[in-house]
């Protein structure tokens, strides 16, 4: 009896996790509204306001429909942030994989930081996410992981530059660096467009 009682509570946890990915069109479109939507929402209110019965009536589903895909608002932002960090890790692959010497690391991490900024600016909706994933203990996970990835794509690029020290000294450098570029777009996008520009220059 304890051991259902367990399960039934491991399940009713929220895990911030979409309940599945549609595969049939009807469902994909039904799943890109959800999340439309919510986008939408977030934009106009921010993520703490953002509510399932109001995703319900603007994206005229049941609750029956939303609840299929998404348990809970965390599980909609996690989606969101998710697609987000992807779009970011393309830009770091892309910078990352032109670097030679310790010049072009510098431009390349330059770029990133201006890409970066330019991105969360065009996003006001990414930019509220963003905030949302530092401040829910289940999305601070998908932050974590993004943040990590990063990290390890730079230390690939400082193995192959500097061969010769010490690895763990190599990804110690590699983490604060993505820690510290995070840092300054955050604060940079804090600020108005002119001195966060300036900011982040």
């Amino acid at each position: 009896a304890e051991e259902v009682i367990a399960r039934r509570r491991r399940q009713q946890e929220p895990t911030g996790q979409p309940r599945r990915i549609p595969s049939q069109q009807r469902g994909r479109e039904r799943f890109e509204r959800i999340l439309t939507v919510a986008s939408a929402l977030i934009e106009k209110n921010g993520s703490d306001a953002l509510k399932m019965s109001e995703i319900v009536e603007k994206a005229e589903i049941s609750f029956g429909a939303l609840y299929q895909y998404f348990p809970d608002k965390t599980s909609i932002i996690r989606t969101l942030a998710e697609r987000f960090n992807e779009q970011g890790r393309q830009c770091v692959a892309d910078e990352l994989a032109k670097v030679t010497d310790a010049d072009n690391l510098q431009t390349a991490l330059g770029v990133i930081a201006d890409e970066y900024y330019a991105f969360f600016r065009r996003e006001p909706v990414m930019r509220d996410i963003w905030h949302a994933t530092h401040t829910d203990k289940l999305l601070q996970q998908v932050d974590a992981e993004d943040m990590e990835f990063h990290a390890q794509a730079l230390f690939s690029v400082l193995k192959q530059l500097w061969p010769t020290r010490a690895e763990p000294e190599l990804l110690a450098i590699a983490r604060l660096t993505m820690q510290l570029l995070a840092a300054a777009v955050r604060y940079a996008v804090s600020l108005d467009e002119k001195e966060g520009a300036q900011a982040i220059a």
